[in-house]
């Protein structure tokens, strides 16, 4: 330190010549870091967009590759997410910290390409006077070569009005009697709400998953008081108007050749306490064996979890019903049922997820990280998982192929390893005892054997019943929101909504529109002619009163 020091000139002007240089070499470096992190956060974010894009892309051509897809492209995204406006913030950062040196270079990410706003939204040119003399010399004969347009997105917030319908009254001057047009119709009775407007409120609740305290507090705040009451009276009448069109697109799901069962909890308000019921869904999805029925989706409601509830569900159904191994179905598949057997047909990704759970890297990598003993792996269950995967290869392949192609393919390359498969669970179950938890897993399949094998021999069944699945993920997304139903009504009211907001999402319609158009059509449709408003004939109107008017 002292010979350093003593190395220092003696000159103040040397001395402020030498601090200034410093300055500027901590201005540079701490330039050139700021640039080098922000080409760092750029290629993470380009990294993960990439990464996004490719499942994406996975997905659209392959079909789901397990239960859990859905949830990884949540978590990439929301990765992404982060990793987008940390980039953009460490730009901002390196183009200040360049601005106060020449020596280095702003940074400018790479985006990827943004599309093209939509050609539907409206246009509105802001034009900004050019100059009135040349900036260089001064001249005032300037002649206009073109124009540069930048478009910036905007939203208006949303506005709110009141239509009054105004009836004008004329009296005769003849008999004196008066004549008026009659009154308006109204979505509910007595009803003081547009059907645009209680779309979004059905919508809001039971689509996006909004209760109606919340949706209360934000009308309030947009200037437009209405009370929780109000808005639960609406919800009420609509599902009332509506339950004419779930009973005919319940008739339409129940008039499946297959069936896909499940049920997910639902908390409900109880007399100083919670009871946890349950939300049943049938699902009718024809197109993994090209039917041409459109999709569609029932649930129901109930307390509790008794047998006797699918059984009254499916009481006059007779087909394949493909569901996990709950009890409460076992008498739907007795052979002397009436009006006839169902036939069973079990879901190979819940018997997967179980030899999932003991073969779980990722999982047990995680335990450890946190400090925690590993969980016990079991090769046996990582080899069950590959050969199950195997099977699910072959089904993204033949997915959207008539039920005869299906069949074929599954006889000619599924069917020889399901046999290899059997002979290999029972080996390996022989060697083990009881209780262990990888012998439950193999009972599990080998107990039901015919039901899980039932696809090689009908190209209908799927092999697996995500299909209901993945109509109840939003009733397990909306928990956190929603807390629990109010009461059973609540219940019974959430399951109509379900099934017509679930059915539009199945069928790519959007539900908020299709329920302001049924709503303002359904007092006056005809009721022979109800099938009309289902989702997929709706939406073939529209496209139909498109292309006439084109």
């Amino acid at each position: 330190m002292d010979t350093e020091l003593a190395a220092l000139p003696d000159d103040i002007d040397t001395l402020k010549a030498a601090l200034l240089a410093a300055r500027a070499d901590v201005v540079r470096v701490t330039a050139e870091a700021a640039a080098a992190l922000a080409r760092q956060s750029s290629d993470q974010a380009l990294i993960a967009h990439l990464k996004l894009l490719i499942e994406k892309l996975q997905r659209d051509r392959f079909g789901p590759r397990s239960e859990r897809t859905a949830r990884l492209l949540e978590q990439m995204e929301l990765q992404l997410e982060e990793l987008e406006a940390s980039a953009t913030e460490d730009e901002l950062a390196a183009e200040a910290a360049a601005a106060k040196t020449t020596a280095v270079t702003g940074f400018t990410r790479k985006r990827p390409a943004r599309r093209p706003f939509p050609e539907h939204l409206p246009r509105e040119r802001v034009v900004i006077a050019g100059p009135s003399a040349c900036a260089c010399c001064g001249c005032t004969r300037l002649s206009r070569l073109g124009e540069d347009v930048t478009e910036t997105l905007e939203v208006i917030p949303r506005s709110w009005k009141v239509i009054q319908h105004v009836r004008e009254k004329f009296s005769c001057r003849d008999c004196e009697r008066i004549s008026q047009p009659p009154a308006p119709f109204h979505v509910t009775p007595r009803g003081w709400a547009g059907p645009n407007l209680l779309a979004m409120i059905l919508f809001e609740k039971f689509g996006q998953h909004q209760p109606l305290n919340r949706q209360a507090e934000r009308y309030a705040r947009e200037g437009v008081a209405v009370s929780l009451s109000t808005l639960a009276d609406q919800v009420g009448a609509c599902t009332a108007v509506l339950m004419p069109l779930f009973g005919r697109l319940a008739a339409h799901v129940m008039a499946a050749e297959r069936l896909h069962g499940d049920d997910t909890t639902v908390p409900v308000l109880a007399r100083g306490k919670t009871d946890i019921a349950r939300l049943w869904v049938y699902v009718r999805d024809d197109r993994p064996f090209n039917g041409p029925a459109p999709p569609g989706a029932v649930f129901h409601y109930s307390h509790d979890r008794g047998g006797e509830h699918p059984q009254s569900h499916l009481a006059a159904y007779t087909g394949i019903l493909q569901a996990d191994a709950y009890g409460g179905y076992g008498k739907l598949y007795e052979p002397g049922r009436k009006p006839g057997p169902i036939v069973e047909a079990a879901c190979w990704a819940h018997a997967r997820r179980k030899f999932f759970v003991l073969a779980d890297l990722a999982s047990s990598a995680r335990r450890a990280a946190h400090g925690k003993a590993p969980a016990v792996l079991s090769p046996i269950c990582l080899e069950a998982v590959q050969r199950i995967d195997a099977l699910f290869d072959i089904e993204r392949d033949i997915n959207g192929h008539s039920a005869a192609e299906r069949r074929t393919t599954r006889q000619a390359l599924s069917l020889p390893l399901v046999m290899d498969l059997q002979n290999w669970l029972g080996q390996q179950r022989a060697k083990l005892a009881r209780g262990n938890d990888v012998a439950k897993a193999i009972d599990y399949m080998l107990k039901r054997w015919t039901a899980f094998t039932r696809f090689l021999d009908d190209g209908r069944v799927c092999l697996s019943n995500n299909a209901a699945e993945r109509a109840l993920r939003g009733i397990a997304l909306g928990r956190k929101s929603w807390l629990f139903c109010g009461s059973d009504r609540g219940g019974q009211r959430a399951a109509i909504m379900y099934s017509l907001i679930v059915t539009a999402k199945m069928n790519d319609i959007d539900p908020q529109v299709w329920l302001a158009d049924v709503l303002a059509r359904i007092a006056e449709h005809p009721a022979q002619r109800l099938d009309e408003l289902l989702p997929w004939n709706w939406a073939a109107a529209k496209s139909s009163a498109v292309d006439q008017a084109a």
